[in-house]
């Protein structure tokens, strides 16, 4: 059994816009082989970064990176929300990516019932992630200066709360 450890980590979620709405328009069989979809290309591009997708929660997920990899992570981040947000507009699917991520400590380790036990992580940084406002794309002040130059040139300041979004995204606050 892996101990709980304490870490420093990139942490983002995503959540597809519109989604219990859209669910009512197609059968069960549909909304499953679109989640199969955005799963597999969002699991595919963040384990390229060496990240890993802890957990979907329906039109959710939770996903994290190793300090080390947090531009690799930044980059996957925005590769998948243009991805799916392709996908999306090719398949008429009204909704959009919204990823929210920031740096912080967090405790991670094998967590769950008694019989069925998965990595996972909890911490007050996963709460600021999770409540981290945004339109589309949106990264925290603390994530923002662990980022290397040319990472940082992908964002621009949005206050407030300060946070960094794409330099293509418009204020929408």
């Amino acid at each position: 059994m892996i101990q709980p450890e304490q870490t420093n980590l990139l942490i983002s979620f995503c959540d597809l816009t519109n989604f219990a709405k859209i669910s009512r328009k197609y059968s069960a069989l549909e909304i499953f082989h679109y989640l199969s979809v955005f799963y597999e290309i969002t699991g595919e591009i963040i384990e390229d970064a060496r990240g890993k997708v802890i957990k979907f929660i329906g039109d959710a997920a939770l996903i994290l990176f190793p300090q080390d990899y947090i531009d690799d992570g930044i980059v996957a981040l925005l590769k998948v929300k243009s991805e799916i947000d392709d996908y999306n507009k090719r398949n008429n699917f009204e909704s959009r990516l919204i990823v929210k991520a920031h740096f912080g400590d967090a405790i991670v380790g094998m967590l769950g019932t008694k019989n069925e036990k998965r990595y996972d992580v909890i911490g007050n940084n996963v709460n600021i992630a999770a409540l981290l406002p945004s339109n589309g794309f949106a990264i925290t002040v603390e994530t923002f200066r662990k980022l290397n130059k040319e990472t940082r040139t992908f964002f621009k300041k949005h206050t407030p709360p300060v946070t960094y979004i794409p330099i293509e995204e418009k204020h929408k606050n």
